[in-house]
């Protein structure tokens, strides 16, 4: 596949360019040198077509852009994933801030990181460890201790509850004997413990 980038220039220096891919390229003409050249951050550069010099700058798109040619108007080829786009600006004209553009290159993806895309949950990295640790727990045959991640943190109390989770249907019964000395009430029986009790 080819290597491609978009040239995003201003409206009166297309016009020299278009007129400068239109004409036979032996011709002497004032705009006939276009060079690109970038600073050592390689972000940074300046754009000369003819006499004149325009700042530019390198930008990553804010989503990766697909482009095809044909040859018959019909049959299209991919031909690349289209990145970055090199800005050239007016002399004026602010600096973009940031590596990467707020807009795509159509009007329905501006401000396309904010409006369409979805943004990154806000997550504890411990919380994440302490999953993640878990699961490796439960995937070599473990049992786990688990707090209550309401928060993420301990309660109030300056302790946290840990709750033990039980390993095989044969603690059941261990802890409906713990449940029945907290309460002081027979817990309600489910059909299939009844049913495995009449079996027995």
């Amino acid at each position: 596949m080819e290597e491609q980038f978009i040239l995003r220039v201003p409206p009166s220096v297309a016009e020299r360019i278009e007129r400068l891919l239109s004409e036979n390229t032996t011709s002497s003409s004032e705009d006939a040198s276009l060079d690109l050249s970038f600073s050592e951050d390689g972000r940074n550069g300046t754009f000369n077509i003819g006499n004149e010099s325009f700042p530019a700058s390198l930008l990553d798109l804010p989503c990766i852009v697909e482009s095809y040619k044909t040859y018959d108007e019909s049959l299209l080829i991919k031909t690349a994933d289209v990145g970055q786009m090199i800005m050239v600006r007016e002399e004026g004209d602010p600096v973009p801030e940031g590596v990467e553009s707020r807009h795509g290159l159509t009007p329905p993806m501006r401000n396309a990181r904010t409006k369409r895309f979805r943004r990154e949950p806000d997550l504890n990295p411990e919380l994440v460890q302490r999953v993640e640790k878990d699961l490796m727990c439960i995937m070599s045959g473990g049992t786990v201790a688990y707090t209550n991640a309401g928060t993420g943190e301990g309660d109030e109390g300056g302790g946290s509850h840990k709750k033990a989770v039980p390993a095989s249907s044969t603690d059941k019964q261990d802890a409906r004997t713990v449940e029945t000395a907290a309460t002081g009430e027979e817990p309600d029986q489910s059909e299939s413990d009844d049913s495995m009790e009449q079996d027995n």
